[in-house]
């Protein structure tokens, strides 16, 4: 037997034991019935963690995505398959889910160098401008064309149907940060397409918040008649946007001593950030995840201790992420994605066509190289939490529709999160940008100076 197979035997046998481990896990939740309590929630824990691991060492030789295997694996063993981790436990593990979304965040805005997004500027302005553009204006036409096949929306007049196709193109324009630097850090790619996506995605969090301002301001006339125009979202929406960059550049300074004064026992202090200052953010109604970001540019950018950040990142990460992908997996909605799929295959699909045509556009503007221009569009298919969030603002905003328009919303987030990871894979192996499996396995850990997701070219 060659040497390069061992790893790869190794890999498959440590996945059968780990999937074997699953198949008692369920057996054993059949033979005994019943909710379990904090103690399941915690079992739940380490099962999603010992299955998505398995399943991902399991597909991995054919190329499959790490994330996509997370996804699949939750949704198997969540309450709409198997139920060996129940609706109690899925609502349980948020906290995970928040904590893995706050350090997503702070290493997005590390992987974010000013010497890059300068010589990226002009790309990316066009990029944003454009795949913006397109997506809410597309995707609200396609909405309103759309709409005699979406339950909710069949029955409403043609101005009401108007406005909620805006919300929906607004919607539409929301990335998923924790699939990309997922992506990116199982490939360890390097190259235009990779710092493309990268840049593109980690910034257009304050274009979506900002756009959803806008639309709600815009739309309610529409959608509830007899309203006139109200602009307290707008001021809202600079408290939100001027509090979160000036509470994100102070949270950045905090880190920037503390790594340079302290530097021991990081790990803990990441925790609690995750775990305690989300919650303190939200209640004051800031938008923790842009502090987060800005956090982490200003770490990666006003100081030298950017790679001790991302290194310590990283060692949350290991297991955080796969439990944080496994229960968005677990909290896919199956039930509900079959009785809305011809709406939401194709609302997904037009999604996609509107990414690509609007990268094509702005990469003739903005003379981008040949894989950005021609695959660009890939690492911008996946959607998560943002994409929900806003759903469920638009389903406090207008109770009258917004439960069934946050189910629609739910049933095309799953489609994009489920297929948008393989396919910037993909791209990203057609570009030519992924490391060697060989540079992969060594560079598991990186190097001080790089990241998991990025590496300096």
């Amino acid at each position: 037997m060659s040497a390069g197979g061992r790893p790869t035997l190794a890999k498959l046998a440590g996945a059968a034991a780990g999937l074997a481990i699953v198949a008692l896990a369920s057996a054993v939740t059949r033979a005994v019935p019943g909710d379990p309590g904090f103690a399941g929630s915690v079992g739940a824990f380490g099962l999603l963690l010992v299955a998505g691991t398995a399943l991902a060492s399991a597909l991995e030789p054919v190329g499959f995505p790490h994330l996509t295997a997370f996804l699949v694996a939750g949704s198997v063993m969540g309450p709409h398959v198997l139920g060996v981790v129940g609706h109690r436990a899925v609502e349980d593990l948020q906290v995970v889910n928040t904590l893995a979304l706050a350090l997503i965040a702070l290493a997005g805005g590390a992987e974010l160098r000013t010497a890059e997004l300068r010589g990226a500027l002009r790309g990316l302005g066009w990029a944003t401008l454009w795949h913006n553009l397109v997506g809410v204006v597309g995707m609200a036409a396609v909405f309103f064309l759309v709409r005699p096949i979406v339950p909710f929306a069949a029955a409403l007049p043609a101005a009401a149907a108007a406005g909620v196709g805006i919300l929906w193109g607004v919607t539409a324009i929301t990335r998923s940060p924790s699939a990309t630097l997922g992506i990116l850090a199982q490939t360890r790619a390097r190259g235009p397409l990779a710092s493309h996506t990268l840049n593109f995605v980690m910034t257009s969090d304050v274009v979506v918040v900002v756009a959803l301002a806008l639309a709600l301001t815009g739309v309610r006339p529409l959608l509830e008649p007899g309203t006139g125009l109200s602009f307290e979202a707008l001021g809202e929406m600079g408290h939100e946007i001027l509090g979160s960059v000036a509470l994100g550049t102070t949270l950045g300074l905090a880190l920037v001593l503390y790594l340079k004064l302290v530097g021991r026992q990081v790990l803990l202090v990441l925790l609690a950030l995750g775990l305690v200052f989300t919650q303190l953010f939200s209640w004051l109604r800031f938008e923790w995840l842009l502090i987060f970001i800005v956090a982490g540019f200003v770490v990666q950018n006003l100081s030298r201790q950017g790679p001790a950040l991302l290194r310590e990142v990283e060692r949350a990460g290991e297991i955080v992420y796969v439990v944080f992908f496994a229960t968005a997996g677990a909290h896919l909605d199956l039930p509900l994605l079959a009785s809305l799929w011809p709406a939401a295959l194709l609302l997904a699909g037009a999604r996609a066509s509107l990414a690509w045509g609007a990268q094509r556009i702005s990469s003739r503007f903005a003379d981008d190289p040949p894989a950005v221009r021609r695959l660009g569009f890939a690492g911008l298919v996946s959607q998560a939490g943002l994409a929900l969030g806003i759903a469920a603002k638009v389903a406090s905003e207008f109770p009258s529709f917004g439960a069934a328009f946050a189910a629609l919303a739910v049933a095309v987030v799953s489609v994009n999160e489920l297929a948008g990871p393989v396919l910037f894979k993909v791209a990203l192996d057609r570009s030519g940008e992924s490391a060697p499996a060989a540079e992969r396995e060594a560079g598991a850990h990186p190097a001080a100076g790089e990241s998991a997701g990025h590496r300096p070219r």
